[in-house]
């Protein structure tokens, strides 16, 4: 039995996505273990006392949704084949998403201000995971950058329209997972701390 392109189109389409997902999942199990590392560490009797929230944490916390919330509007926009507003709006996810990871380093630059160091003598446990789990957490940013970057070249090649989007539905789907996934982190390192 020999499939249309259509049915090749969409077989390939779910199969990306599954390939995504279960990446996902691993990545969840990952910060999954890390947080769950940083709790049992708080029986060692060194856990941080009187530990504030960096303030460009909020700020990065509202920065990456607006990312997730930006990518919902570029999918709605590739398809009615609005070049021009898919393309601001990917570009304003990429402003959006250096502007996290900027926003990330200030917040640890707040938390080393605070005398709360990632080795040596002023640390502990507790900052040592905030470091290790934060830090995972920028590594995975950094491929959906690299993501945004490649769908952004794609998309000036012309390569999206509204019949093919399965490359800005997985960098979609990608960016809501880190947006969920920090939201996770800091609801996590907010009530943990």
């Amino acid at each position: 039995m020999t499939m249309t392109a259509e049915e090749h189109k969409a077989r390939s389409s779910r199969s990306y996505k599954l390939i995504l997902l279960f990446a996902m999942l691993s990545m969840t199990m990952m910060f999954a273990g890390l947080t769950s590392a940083f709790v049992v560490s708080k029986s060692r009797g060194d856990w941080l006392q009187n530990f504030q929230m960096p303030s460009a944490f909020y700020f990065s916390t509202l920065v990456i949704i607006l990312c997730s919330i930006n990518f919902v509007f570029v999918k709605k926009a590739i398809k009615k084949d609005d070049r021009k507003t898919t393309t601001t709006l990917l570009l304003t996810i990429l402003a959006l998403g250096l502007l996290f990871v900027y926003l990330q380093f200030q917040g640890f630059a707040e938390v080393k201000n605070a005398g709360y160091y990632f080795t040596g003598p002023g640390s502990n446990v507790t900052t040592t995971f905030l470091y290790v789990v934060a830090a995972a957490h920028l590594v995975h940013l950094f491929g959906g950058i690299i993501s945004l970057l490649i769908i952004i070249y794609n998309h000036f090649k012309q390569k999206y329209n509204s019949s093919q989007l399965l490359g800005i539905e997985l960098g979609a789907m990608y960016w809501h997972f880190l947006d969920f996934l920090w939201i996770y982190l800091f609801l996590f390192l907010y009530f943990f701390k």
